[in-house]
């Protein structure tokens, strides 16, 4: 595992973090304070789109093999987990149901954990 992994892992986990501060804040009916994390939440999207784009260019660059289509799959998962988290926070702002957006967020991040830890050669538990 080199250092964008662990880049990578981190920002998605300091993601997960801000996006239960920013429903919890709106919940508790502070929308200001909702919204600083919303805000660096977004700019923690682009840190996470950075890293992932830096491993799947890995793939690429290595010619991808047999493994290419799994890690396209992985990194379009992660852009749904992305959306289905933007979902999440704005519909917690405007304290609407989202329902089908939490259910969107685990299917999504079911599949990204799944292959980005266990299937792809550069997680932290391959199963090859």
């Amino acid at each position: 595992m080199d250092g964008q992994t662990h880049l990578h892992i981190t920002s998605w986990v300091l993601a997960l973090i801000l996006l239960g501060l920013t429903v919890w804040f709106d919940r508790l009916g502070k929308p200001k304070v909702g919204k600083v994390f919303h805000m660096i939440l977004r700019l923690d999207y682009l840190l996470i789109l950075y890293s992932g784009g830096s491993l799947i260019a890995v793939y690429f660059a290595n010619g991808g093999g047999a493994i290419l289509g799994e890690a396209i799959v992985k990194s379009l998962a992660g852009l749904w987990v992305i959306f289905a988290m933007e979902m999440i926070a704005v519909r917690a702002k405007k304290r609407v149901s989202a329902k089908s957006a939490w259910i969107q967020f685990f299917i999504a991040i079911i599949i990204a954990l799944v292959l980005g830890f266990g299937r792809l050669p550069m997680g932290i538990l391959p199963l090859n």
